[in-house]
């Protein structure tokens, strides 16, 4: 029976998470002119992620639970989400996400919706979307007074939204801010794991690529 591509809302496992390889990719079209200069194209409005996981297995155990976690999203079949080691915040990796951290819109007195959005320092495009956050971490503040959850707010966490209580909505001309840490939503970006058990056991990892999507 075929399977319906989907999301499953379970994470890699952390620990293996901080031992892989891997970052923002980019896709620039460069078009080189008769007169030497170059006309550069953004391809990609935001970067695309990607890792190898297979750096950060050690022990067989960690193998077998990789392999096992595999099976469990049918290779590419369903994504799930993964935590970056570097990248996982609202603030910088060794700070404690703030309410204050990131501005995600403007009260108008009737809008109930805010995404969540991580903006990027220096960069002109637009702000990323987090669709992925961590559940119990999201802080939400209006004008720098801290809201409290579930009372003023509700975080759909498999989106990425954050929807204000009725009579708490946030006044015309109010700021919007938001705290929060979260996952990135990712597939396997291989159908087949292959380990050379003896190499495996004397030093030699297996490669196994991740690839980050919109879900």
């Amino acid at each position: 029976m075929a399977l319906t591509p989907s999301f499953h809302d379970v994470a890699f496992p952390i620990g293996l998470a901080f031992g892989a390889s891997g970052g923002p990719v980019r896709r620039t079209e460069i078009i080189s002119l008769g007169s030497g200069h170059e006309q550069r194209n953004a391809g990609w409005a935001h970067s695309r992620r990607k890792y190898d996981v297979g750096f950060a297995i050690r022990t067989l155990n960690e193998l077998n639970q990789v392999v096992a976690f595999f099976e469990a999203r049918a290779g590419r079949l369903f994504a799930f989400r993964f935590r970056d080691p570097i990248d996982n915040k609202s603030c910088l990796p060794s700070q404690l996400p703030s309410c204050l951290d990131q501005a995600i819109g403007t009260g108008t007195g009737t809008d109930t919706i805010f995404q969540l959005v991580k903006n990027i320092s220096g960069n002109s495009l637009a702000a990323r979307t987090i669709t992925k956050p961590v559940p119990g971490s999201v802080r939400v503040a209006v004008d720098g007074i801290e809201q409290i959850p579930e009372t003023d707010f509700v975080v759909e966490h498999s989106q990425g939204t954050v929807t204000f209580q009725p009579g708490h909505l946030p006044a015309a001309g109010t700021a919007v801010t938001a705290g929060f840490e979260f996952d990135l939503p990712v597939r396997f970006d291989t159908d087949e794991i292959r380990v050379a058990l003896v190499a495996f056991e004397a030093g030699e990892i297996p490669s196994i690529p991740i690839v980050e999507v919109v879900a």
